[in-house]
């Protein structure tokens, strides 16, 4: 385990404090669903001891906010980022910007230009802060498909609202496993069809059909390169489980008619969304060095305690601790008594690789706005 380069925050995750009356607390608690809780998130008012931010697990108060489980969850992917918005309100920013993405980066831009169609590689757990933010302006009015890799790791139901959401904007998607080649053999063939009028122009003036040029791009460690292996069925690019591996842009030919572009992860200069940076922090998508394991593990726990899919219990039956509170700071001190010797950065590293090899059941950290 690479050792994080910050020393641990003694910021604390749990809401802020301030009260309001009983009366108003019912009016609250009664009240549908809606955006009640993205004011109070914001705001971290509690109730007798408990908040309305940790309210989403409600067996505390003896009853239900919500009438049913479907308004539970459209409430927790409501308020998701509010809440993260808090939390890492006192944070040090995550940054990270390693030479090689300045150096290639110029470089990748004037390749653009040269592309039929553009593969834009993005995380299925995280599809919006995987997006770099200047791609839209890089790419015109050029061919593209967005790859939403990693799809074993999200559930169907994360799958079917994020398909919905590029269905309605007209947006090609293919959904990938670039470890298992899932969705590759259906991206090539897309490829080719999205550049056809390419060699259909050519054959106009003449001139005799070439390969069609599609550049993949992408977040650090989304699985660019695996995909690309996976396509040609074997290993032309370095591809490992850690962002930064590949720094230099490379061409791979895919059969006669289609010529990849492999090249390194792009992030912007700065991450000035740090909702997005933690993202990309837990999910493993930017460098080590740039976050404290701590601060990350224990914003994780709040966010899964909250998931309508995870809950509390999941940590209960994986390490074989109660939950105190809903503090994740709390309960990665806990665990690193429990069984790492009072080492917080153990804890929060194996909190960090349980979620990323799905010990909590594959969940989605995203769903499309709405």
């Amino acid at each position: 385990m690479a050792a994080a380069s910050l020393a641990p925050s003694t910021a604390s995750f749990a809401p802020a404090p301030g009260r309001v009356n009983p009366a108003t607390a019912l009016a609250l608690l009664r009240r549908p669903p809606g955006r009640v809780l993205l004011r109070v998130a914001s705001e971290s008012s509690s109730i007798a001891g408990d908040t309305l931010l940790g309210l989403y697990e409600q067996e505390r108060l003896g009853r239900s906010l919500y009438d049913n489980e479907g308004s539970n969850k459209e409430m927790y992917w409501e308020n998701l980022d509010a809440d993260l918005r808090y939390w890492t309100r006192s944070l040090r920013p995550v940054q990270w910007y390693p030479g090689h993405i300045a150096k290639t980066e110029k470089e990748l831009k004037e390749q653009l230009k040269l592309m039929d169609v553009v593969i834009e590689v993005r995380d299925a757990r995280i599809p919006l802060a995987t997006s770099h933010p200047k791609m839209d302006s890089w790419l015109g009015n050029r061919k593209r498909i967005i790859v939403m890799n990693r799809e074993d790791m999200v559930s169907t139901e994360d799958r079917n609202a994020w398909a919905s959401y590029f269905a309605n904007q007209g947006t090609k998607v293919v959904y990938s496993n670039g470890q298992l080649g899932m969705g590759t053999m259906k991206l090539g063939r897309m490829a080719k069809s999205l550049a056809s009028t390419v060699n259909t122009k050519r054959r106009e003036k003449g001139l005799l059909p070439r390969a069609v040029r599609a550049g993949i791009v992408g977040y650090p460690n989304v699985g660019k390169s695996s995909l690309i292996n996976r396509l040609l069925k074997r290993r032309m690019c370095p591809a490992a489980p850690r962002p930064g591996v590949t720094r230099e842009l490379k061409w791979v030919r895919f059969g006669n008619d289609l010529e990849l572009l492999d090249s390194p992860g792009i992030l912007p200069m700065r991450i000035s969304d740090q909702t997005a940076a933690i993202k990309l922090a837990i999910c493993d998508d930017i460098g080590e060095r740039s976050y404290d394991f701590a601060d990350v593990a224990a914003i994780l726990v709040q966010l899964l305690v909250r998931h309508p899919a995870v809950g509390p219990e999941a940590f209960r039956r994986r390490y074989r601790l109660e939950m105190d509170s809903d503090c994740g700071k709390m309960f990665v001190t806990k665990l690193s008594v429990h069984l790492f010797n009072g080492d917080a950065s153990q804890a929060a590293f194996r909190i960090l690789s349980d979620y990323r090899k799905g010990k909590f059941g594959w969940v989605a950290l995203e769903r499309p706005p709405t």
